[in-house]
């Protein structure tokens, strides 16, 4: 800016002026913040695809998804993902159901039950639990929690997923009740007013009026929880044996996707074998599950967005 444009502008049109500069810095900042996560994004699927492809050269697709044992690093080869994807589904069911009424739960009392000093009190311990190691977690599901289930029941083995997958359940909850709790408390404060000028309670506002208005953020708190469980690692690779069975029980053990993974990267795989060509298989498959939960839970919530 020149001698003579200062001063012919005025120091509103100025300040005006420096305003957009920066609103613009920080928009092209956002631009490129986007542009940057597509590109991780396109990267990660990248390698996933351009290392399992030769997978793929040597395995059928047939058997990869149809053949129930998985064996890659054995000398009779087999190589049925669907004995990781039902240890990966078994333990993420079961952390969904104790995650889901639990967070919800806590998530409604949050919002429409809990004093503001209760609240800021609840909330960050709550949100403590993100911050533990899963490692932490595998532990405690070895340690403590299948010691205590065994006693329930005894034929229980020590490495199952039960145990795990209620741990896993645990350390969701805080995913659930966090983001369940602020979609409920962005709902307009008039349709609680609406609601008690007709006479309800404040538990029927809570869970006819509210939740259902605030539906939309809570699938999407589920959503995370399912990707959240679905990646879950170091819990089940400690605590759920790492056996690749086929089966849906959860006293038995069993291996994830994930735990496969990062027991055998922790090998001594040779780099191009089949064996590693099989993580990225096996991260391929992850991948789409994912996705296909994403897309699921994006069209529920498409379907029962509330307009207000």
């Amino acid at each position: 800016m020149t001698k003579l444009e200062k001063s012919v502008v005025s120091p509103r049109l100025a300040k005006n002026l420096r305003r957009n500069i920066l609103e613009r810095f920080i928009e092209f900042g956002l631009l490129c913040s986007g542009i940057f996560a597509i590109f991780i994004t396109l990267a990660i699927i990248y390698v996933l695809v351009s290392e399992a492809i030769p997978f793929f050269q040597h395995v059928s697709l047939y058997d990869f998804l149809t053949d129930t044992v998985w064996t890659p690093n054995y000398s009779i080869k087999h190589y049925g993902i669907m004995a990781l994807v039902s240890g990966t589904l078994t333990t993420t069911f079961i952390a969904l159901f104790v995650a889901v009424p639990l967070g919800t739960i806590t998530a409604i009392y949050l919002s429409e039950f809990a004093t503001h000093k209760v609240r800021e009190t609840i909330k960050p311990v709550l949100e403590l639990l993100v911050g533990v190691p899963t490692v932490v977690f595998g532990y405690f599901a070895l340690m403590l929690v299948t010691p205590l289930l065994q006693k329930i029941y005894p034929d229980l083995t020590t490495f199952n997923m039960l145990g795990p997958g209620i741990v896993m359940g645990i350390m969701i909850v805080p995913y659930i009740a966090s983001v369940a709790e602020d979609a409920m408390r962005a709902v307009p404060m008039a349709m609680r007013e609406g609601a008690y000028a007709m006479g309800a309670t404040r538990f029927q506002t809570a869970v006819k009026v509210i939740t259902p208005a605030a539906i939309s953020g809570i699938i999407a708190a589920y959503i995370l929880a399912i990707s959240r469980a679905v990646g879950e690692t170091m819990i089940v690779a400690i605590a759920a044996g790492q056996q690749p069975n086929f089966t849906f029980n959860p006293v038995e053990s069993a291996a994830t996707i994930t735990s496969y993974i990062v027991s055998v990267a922790l090998g001594d795989l040779e780099h191009g074998g089949i064996g590693f060509q099989s993580i990225f298989a096996a991260g391929l498959t992850l991948l789409i599950m994912t996705l296909m939960f994403n897309i699921i839970g994006h069209a529920v919530r498409k379907k029962f967005a509330e307009r207000y």
